[in-house]
């Protein structure tokens, strides 16, 4: 399973956020401690991904889906964030 990296701004105003939650928590075990950034470990491709997602956005939202290398450095997160990221990047 790799770990992907999702990211998204949905600028509809007043834009419900749960069905797009919904959406990625499918995708696999998750992280989401930072806003509007979430981390998912899937056997997913990352096209497969933002092809499942954009279903749940309007046209001018932004989403970005990306393959982590495993590599990573943060600082300000709690431990269950931080232990998270440690055995799943």
């Amino acid at each position: 399973m790799a770990s992907v990296l999702i990211t998204y701004d949905l600028i509809t105003p007043g834009k419900k956020y749960s069905e797009l939650h919904n959406a990625i928590k499918a995708l696999g075990s998750w992280w989401h401690c930072v806003e509007s950034t979430w981390i998912i470990k899937s056997d997913l491709s990352v096209v497969q991904i933002r092809d499942a997602l954009k279903k749940h956005v309007d046209a001018n939202d932004k989403l970005l889906v990306l393959g982590l290398s495993g590599v990573g450095a943060w600082v300000g997160l709690d431990k269950n964030c931080s232990d998270w990221l440690t055995s799943n990047l």
